[in-house]
């Protein structure tokens, strides 16, 4: 049987997953949808659209989705659901996971791969995080989990965008891509957004293509080029802007004069690792092991496409705190550069020992 496709949804409070669950849960889209719901949620479904004094942990609905609240852990509750499902009592095509407003995904990511029984009948298939447009600077600047979220996610949701300047978007997206440069930013009015956007997305695959930004990646990508001379003072230019292979944007606001910021040193942060020399095995398997040894905890995602010595294959690797996995990829192709590339995301992540390390680690 084929591996049951699961989503977690993250986001700050307010960010519209309440309003994306409903629709999930209540619209004829023809897929029969299972939602985890953490209980202890400040917004809870629940109240809108089940009966709440009901003592059944899951309900059916009309459309045939499925809701159960978690009233143990998340490995029971998705072990139940299996058994439920083999023996024919329930029947779901997906799992959508979602998460307290200011929870931790990674414990939960970390769930589908620690597990056997879990990983050998569900299937991460990606981690959405909802940004509130109209919040979420504060929200950033104020609680670490609001960016460890923005850290985790593999695509990014931004609602209630029609309720900030263009300017005040653009700084928002801005300092995002900063913090986690892999995943696609797309601006959304809940009602309206495709559930092929939502699902499917094998942000998890290992074998998925490496979705870091293009421009992000070019040596000298100045991804941002605003008009020249335009005044925008992006907060996300105050940090230490030393990232790997100068793509320090050259935002105007750069070069001009007046030092009052506004300053937020985000302390999640992602930096790329590029490299044409082959990795040699062992020395790459030692450094990495002993770096999410030590750092795990405050590494959120990684991920990566290497070039290995002795073998003809592409070798991707990705990992969630300190779990990681890798998988030999495609062969190179003829004419193809090989070429290392990898993306860390993290909290205060040491970059120089990482880099450090990893050119040591080089052939």
């Amino acid at each position: 049987m084929s591996l049951i496709p699961t989503t977690i949804l993250t986001g700050f409070l307010g960010s519209g997953k309440t309003t994306l669950l409903k629709r999930v849960l209540t619209e004829a889209h023809g897929q029969k949808i299972a939602v985890i719901e953490n209980e202890f949620g400040e917004e809870n479904i629940d109240n809108d659209i089940l009966v709440s004094d009901t003592n059944e942990q899951i309900i059916q609905m009309s459309n045939g989705c499925i809701c159960c609240t978690i009233r143990e852990d998340l490995r029971v509750t998705l072990q139940l659901l299996a058994a439920k499902r083999r023996k024919g009592l329930l029947s779901f095509d997906r799992i959508v996971i979602e998460t307290t407003g200011l929870a931790d995904p990674g414990p939960v990511a970390q769930t589908f791969f620690m597990d056997d029984e879990i990983a050998e009948t569900f299937l991460l298939d990606s981690i959405l995080t909802l940004v509130d447009a109209k919040h979420a600077a504060q929200q950033l600047n104020d609680r670490q989990e609001a960016r460890r979220q923005v850290g985790f996610a593999d695509q990014i949701f931004i609602s209630k965008a029609d309720l900030v300047s263009p300017q005040e978007l653009d700084a928002l997206q801005h300092r995002l891509k900063h913090m986690n440069p892999r995943a696609p930013q797309k601006v959304v009015h809940f009602g309206e957004v495709a559930l092929s956007e939502v699902f499917d997305l094998k942000g998890f695959n290992l074998n998925a293509k490496l979705d870091i930004d293009p421009d992000f990646l070019k040596d000298d990508a100045h991804g941002h080029d605003h008009a020249h001379g335009e005044h925008c003072d992006h907060p996300s230019h105050q940090h230490d802007h030393d990232h790997v292979h100068g793509e320090d944007c050259d935002h105007p606001s750069h070069q001009h004069e007046h030092g009052h910021h506004h300053h937020h040193d985000d302390d999640v942060k992602s930096f790329v690792f590029k490299s044409e020399r082959a990795f040699d095995p062992a020395k790459l398997e030692d450094f990495l092991g002993a770096i999410v040894n030590i750092y795990g905890p405050r590494m959120l995602r990684y991920k990566g496409i290497l070039n290995m010595h002795g073998t003809e294959r592409k070798v991707i690797f990705q990992g969630v705190h300190q779990l990681m996995g890798s998988d030999l990829g495609p062969l190179w192709a003829a004419g193809e550069t090989k070429m290392s590339k990898m993306v860390f995301i993290g909290i205060d992540l040491p970059k120089d020992i990482l880099l450090q390390g990893l050119e040591q680690s080089l052939v």
